[in-house]
């Protein structure tokens, strides 16, 4: 009987997924690992809501901060490396908590990848220059028309996803949405999947705080120390894209806080349908009682007794 298992804390931003893992790590006496593809760049910190130094040393956290802006990092590139740790620590630890509002990321280690089909670089070079030229509502509604499914699914602010979603199209002229009904790899460990809900005008007012809170805590600085690097894909990603709009004088300080708020609500309702799906046990985040969260965990089976 295989005792090793994998607990996937899910959910949209601002839900409290980094709270309750680190809750639930020190509950089961075990590790995290990061599924948060924003968090991964060790020159971001504001802005993509890493955890603190204290809750860093509080639990142990893997995959975060590993990598840097500079680099092409990949999906693939992040299964590999998660398996990778998960063999490691499961020598030791029968139970790790995976833990990120990356849906695909989250996938990718559970799953596995599904086989898509090679982009020519032509292909690649051309949605670019699209991009460039028309903008990315015009790749968007390009993406609506000829895959509506990934449509609703991805974060469609994103320009680099939507561009590979694009490209897969394009190189196949088949939907990348059916690429991912392929059948779906095995893993050796059991697998539970939690996503974390919260009442949307609670969840919405939570994204305003916290993005409040980011220009508070230094967010205008830090993004203007990663300037000459903000063509980099790392950095075309909510909070960053939007004060860097400000400093190149496109939009007011104000504007840009308001995108902000706007573009995170976006990203989280598109977050909420992909953590909705059937395999996912949706559990109700209470941060001012999370002990009865945990608890409501526990009374779903959803984790190895301590």
């Amino acid at each position: 009987m295989n005792t090793k298992k994998v607990i996937v804390i899910g959910g949209p931003t601002a839900v409290g997924k980094s709270l309750l893992a680190i809750k639930l790590a020190k509950y089961l006496n075990t590790e995290i690992i990061s599924a948060d593809s924003r968090q991964f760049y060790k020159e971001l910190f504001i802005g993509v809501n890493k955890p603190s130094k204290f809750e860093l040393k509080e639990v142990k956290h893997h995959l975060i901060g590993h990598i840097s802006i500079k680099k092409n990092y990949s999906v693939g590139q992040f299964e590999k490396e998660a398996l990778e740790k998960i063999t490691e620590k499961f020598k030791k630890i029968n139970t790790l908590i995976l833990c990120g509002g990356s849906g695909l990321y989250i996938d990718a280690v559970c799953e596995g990848l599904h086989k898509f089909p090679k982009v020519s670089q032509k292909i690649k070079n051309e949605i670019y220059n699209t991009y460039q030229k028309k903008g990315l509502e015009y790749l968007q509604e390009e993406l609506k028309n000829n895959d509506e499914e990934s449509f609703k699914k991805i974060d469609i602010q994103n320009p680099h996803r939507v561009m590979r979603v694009l490209s897969i199209f394009r190189a196949s002229q088949i939907p990348y949405s059916n690429f991912i009904k392929n059948e779906k790899v095995k893993r050796d460990f059991n697998i539970s999947y939690i996503s974390l809900t919260m009442p949307r005008d609670k969840l919405y007012s939570r994204i305003d705080q916290r993005v409040n809170k980011m220009l508070e805590d230094g967010l205008i600085n830090e993004v203007k120390s990663l300037y000459k690097f903000k063509n980099k894909s790392a950095l075309k990603t909510i909070g960053y894209k939007e004060i860097f709009s400000h400093l190149d004088k496109k939009i007011s300080i104000q504007e840009a806080v308001n995108e902000i708020k706007k573009n995170s609500r976006r990203y989280a309702k598109r977050q909420i349908t992909w953590f909705s799906r059937k395999k996912y046990t949706q559990i109700q985040m209470d941060e001012l009682k999370i002990d009865k969260t945990i608890n409501n965990i526990i009374g779903n089976n959803l984790i190895n007794e301590k």
